[in-house]
């Protein structure tokens, strides 16, 4: 492995940026980051190309539009992937997903074809959630698992390293949920096409700075979503 980029997307993560970016990149040599930025109003973006000028390590995906998780997602992964890296990582910009874990990440990730951080592998290691929020999600991740048959404990995490192969093997453009329901179409498609996944549990910090961008419009795309994964892959179209 060569290259691994770490793809970040942002919206108003002007706190934050600057702090993460920094601790993801001291976890390897080989790591850069990739910011896609959705046109954040408090100035995310030109902190993004700032760091790209004083790293060298940085690269920068300006959007005009916030458009979500999703189709950010698809740009940055799409994007990683035409910069040449062999190993993509997507996780979030406000310190729920701990860059210190990268490190493990590319250790399994020479065995396997993605390696999945979890948050329920060994037990419940959510830290700072009210206890409704938790319950919504152990209980979303267990109905989601049900419905697919995805043999994960954590249908809907964001924190992932996957290998070049298997992004170019599941056809980004192909994937058209946002959400939640992106992470777990995209994880539907990794084990259709019989990747290797590891799962190894890490602690999910709740944010700290700036503002959580959760909606219940995007809890309510990943319950119908799972049966249409279902239908679609009965139907053969996926």
């Amino acid at each position: 492995m060569r290259r691994a980029i770490v793809v970040i997307p942002t919206y108003n993560e002007a706190e934050n940026l600057p702090l993460i970016v920094p601790q993801v990149l001291e976890q390897d040599d080989r790591l850069q980051v990739l910011v896609v930025d959705d046109g954040s109003p408090d100035g995310t973006g030109k902190i993004a190309e700032e760091l790209a000028e004083s790293t060298g390590r940085v690269h920068v995906l300006h959007r005009s539009n916030k458009e979500g998780l999703g189709p950010a997602y698809r740009a940055g992964l799409t994007q990683a992937l035409e910069l040449g890296a062999d190993v993509v990582f997507q996780m979030d910009a406000d310190f729920s997903h701990p860059p210190e874990t990268i490190r493990t990440m590319l250790a399994e990730i020479e065995n396997y074809d993605v390696v999945q951080g979890s948050r329920y592998l060994n037990g419940i290691t959510v830290v700072n959630w009210p206890i409704e929020r938790i319950l919504i999600s152990y209980f979303g991740n267990w109905y989601a698992k049900k419905v697919t048959g995805l043999p994960l404990t954590d249908t809907t995490g964001g924190f992932r390293c996957m290998r070049r192969s298997v992004l170019e093997g599941i056809h980004l453009e192909r994937i058209r949920s946002n959400g939640y329901a992106f992470q777990i179409e995209v994880n539907y498609h990794f084990l259709k096409q019989g990747a290797r996944v590891k799962e190894i549990p890490f602690f999910f910090l709740d944010r700290t700075r700036g503002d959580s961008k959760l909606t219940p419009r995007i809890g309510l795309e990943a319950l119908w979503l799972v049966w249409w994964l279902r239908i679609a892959d009965a139907l053969g179209r996926i």
